[in-house]
């Protein structure tokens, strides 16, 4: 049999995640590989910070949560946006990465190619806790 997690468990192992980065946390957009970790040092270009709003996640259900509100800033530079880091709001700590996509991603975005100056918007950033 394998290891099943209660819903309230669930909910509250996926709750962590906003308690532990904090609130207004922010999200570098860049480009190229992501590093091996989120302890590696950063890679690619930097496109885009946003800065996330102060409850950026769904109040947990099923030991799901999504993005809450919106999520979106102006690009600094231009770049095919590829990786995504997340960080607390001093840009201290990665709690983490993953990929970019325009409905592929681990972050989904509404498009990849972007242009210095452009409104960068995240669509999409869903996280559950599995074994249900």
């Amino acid at each position: 049999m394998a290891i099943q997690f209660g819903t309230g468990l669930r909910n509250n192992m996926i709750g962590q995640i906003e308690t532990t980065v904090g609130t207004t946390a922010k999200i570098q957009i860049r480009s190229g590989s992501a590093p091996a970790d989120c302890q590696a040092a950063t890679s690619g270009t930097l496109i885009c910070t946003l800065t996330l709003p102060s409850d950026w996640f769904t109040a947990a259900s099923g030991g799901t949560c999504s993005k809450n509100g919106t999520w979106n800033g102006t690009a600094a530079a231009a770049g095919t946006a590829a990786h995504y880091r997340l960080y607390d709001n001093g840009l201290t700590v990665c709690s983490e990465q993953g990929t970019v996509g325009q409905g592929s991603g681990d972050l989904n975005l509404d498009g990849t190619n972007i242009s210095s100056g452009q409104v960068v918007t995240v669509t999409t950033w869903d996280r559950s806790v599995g074994n249900a």
